[in-house]
């Protein structure tokens, strides 16, 4: 489990983060949404201890960030994984290479395990025989899973998504959300996933976290959002046909 408590971050004079407390549990898909500028990507940054919030703590499983000693604090970033919003695969690397860069930089594996290792992720991700193609010769769909395949290859504790169905087709974007969230089940993960996608809070919203204006606004699950009487969260929301639907089709039930 991850925990924050009374997370705040300042850059000069302009509030980023004030006083965000929130607790990210394993085995859910933890989702933080909110409108451009409203803090998510500094709030991931802090957890991830990218950049030191100014006040407040971070509690990995119990142990606080701000207190860990340096093995500690190795071990805690050999635990983490990363999907990153472009994929950030290497163009020069097959999908093998790519997958198996974690294990050459963090493991002591022999060369015949990591390529077991890889070959059985690419497999869960439903990407069998692609070890040798090249980043080009693959569609977005099958980056993002290359990418979520390396993520996972060190098997994590902590697994972080920034807009992993950016620039997708919905079709493949509920792909990539089933995936994320068997996986995140299936191996009891700790998943904070930053999404501007209605469809995807809808889908896998296990703990939805909304900020707004550096502020949490709102919090709660999936089938929450669809009761939720919060203005400033609907006013957002309902940016969303899909959520909109999804609303008045609730409505229409509870009425019957």
């Amino acid at each position: 489990m991850i925990e924050i408590q009374h997370i705040g971050k300042t850059f000069g004079d302009r509030v980023i983060l004030q006083d965000i407390s929130a607790q990210f549990k394993p085995g859910m898909c933890n989702l933080i949404i909110g409108a451009s500028g409203s803090g998510k990507t500094v709030l991931i940054k802090c957890i991830v201890d990218l950049i030191q919030a100014d006040k407040g703590s971070i509690f990995f499983d119990g142990v606080e960030l701000g207190k860990m000693h340096k093995e500690q604090r190795k071990e805690l970033r050999n635990n983490i994984g990363m999907l990153f919003q472009g994929n950030a695969l290497f163009d020069s690397m097959t999908v093998e290479e790519n997958v198996k860069f974690p294990l050459d930089m963090l493991s002591d594996f022999s060369e015949l395990e990591k390529i077991e290792k890889v070959t059985k992720i690419l497999a869960r991700v439903n990407l069998d025989g692609v070890n040798n193609k090249y980043p080009a010769e693959i569609s977005g769909g099958m980056k993002k899973r290359v990418g979520l395949a390396r993520a996972l290859v060190l098997n994590p504790k902590y697994l972080f998504c920034d807009e992993p169905n950016s620039g997708l087709d919905p079709q493949t974007s509920m792909v990539i959300d089933k995936l994320i969230h068997e996986l995140t089940v299936e191996n009891n993960i700790t998943t904070i996933v930053v999404t501007h996608d209605m469809n995807s809070v809808m889908e896998i919203g296990d703990y939805i976290l909304y900020l707004h204006q550096g502020h949490k606004e709102w919090e709660g699950n999936k089938e929450d959002i669809i009761y939720c009487k919060n203005e400033l969260l609907n006013n957002f929301i309902f940016a969303s046909d899909f959520l909109q639907d999804a609303k008045t089709q609730r409505m229409l039930e509870d009425k019957q």
